[in-house]
């Protein structure tokens, strides 16, 4: 059901580099209305969401409120490896969720956001 999402941040460049290094992705900036977005790869896959960073002065990043964003990858250990490195903090590390369900974690990046991880090994 989910179709988009946005992750705010305050210094676009520094989250980019954030996510690119602990996700092995590459992110698009785009700047438009006074947006500035860094935009998250795209398959087109049915079912798949995709989002964007944004830095906007409405836009303000969080520990505690709003919508927490899980992303999906092959183990979220190897993710949560990379994260401190990468200037963020490991909130939770990988956690068996149950029933078959796979696995979680929660990281904090460098922009003061909580995000969660999901891998189902």
């Amino acid at each position: 059901m989910v179709a988009w999402f946005e992750v705010p941040v305050i210094k676009m460049e520094r989250a980019k580099m954030f996510y690119e290094t602990i996700l092995d992705i590459s992110i698009l900036i785009n700047e438009f209305g006074g947006f500035k977005m860094g935009w998250f790869p795209n398959n087109k896959k049915p079912g798949e969401a995709t989002g964007s960073l944004v830095q906007h002065e409405h836009y303000v990043p969080s520990l505690t409120d709003g919508p927490l964003v899980y992303f999906s990858c092959e183990d979220v250990s190897n993710v949560l490896n990379k994260v401190e490195a990468a200037g963020g903090e490991v909130l939770q590390p990988k956690t068996e969720i149950g029933d078959g369900h796979g696995f979680m974690g929660l990281l904090k990046d460098t922009e003061g956001n909580r995000i969660a991880l999901h891998s189902n090994a």
